[in-house]
C-alpha cells in the first residue's frame, strides 16, 4: 500500500521498476542494520540504477539517518560505488560528508589511482 497525500493506494502490480529497486534496496538496509548492527563497514554497489530523482533523494535519506545512527560506533564506514555524481553530493549534503574518494585513470601510463577530495570541491 501506498500512501499520496490522504490517499491509500493498492499498489500490487503497479510499481515501477525504481519503485521496486528502491524497495529491494530498503530491505537490504534494514536487513544489514538488522543483522550488522556492530558491522563497522556498509558497501553499495551502484545503489542509484533504475531509480527516479525522487527515489534517489529518499535512498539519500535513509542512508544519512543510517550515518547518523551509527556515528556513535566510532568506526563505521560507508562505501559507495557509484556513477551518480549527483547522487554522492545529495547524501554528502544531508550527512555531513567531508571527503570523498575518486578512482581515476592516468590514460598516459594505462594506471588506476585513488584521489580523496574534499566534499566541498565536488
Amino acid at each position: 500500500v501506498m500512501v499520496k497525500g490522504d490517499v491509500a493506494l493498492d499498489m500490487r502490480g503497479r510499481c515501477s521498476a525504481g519503485q521496486k529497486v528502491l524497495a529491494s534496496l530498503v530491505i537490504r538496509l534494514a536487513l544489514s542494520d538488522a543483522f550488522c548492527h556492530q558491522c563497522s563497514i556498509l558497501a553499495l554497489d551502484e545503489p542509484t540504477t533504475n531509480l527516479d530523482q525522487e527515489n534517489i533523494n529518499s535512498l539519500a535519506m535513509s542512508l544519512s539517518a543510517i550515518i547518523k545512527n551509527r556515528a556513535d560506533q566510532g568506526a563505521f564506514q560507508l562505501v559507495v560505488i557509484t556513477h551518480d555524481e549527483h547522487f554522492v553530493r545529495s547524501l554528502g549534503s544531508i550527512s555531513g560528508v567531508e571527503e570523498v574518494y575518486k578512482i581515476a585513470k592516468d590514460f598516459d601510463t594505462q594506471c588506476s589511482y585513488i584521489l580523496g577530495v574534499p566534499f566541498n570541491e565536488l
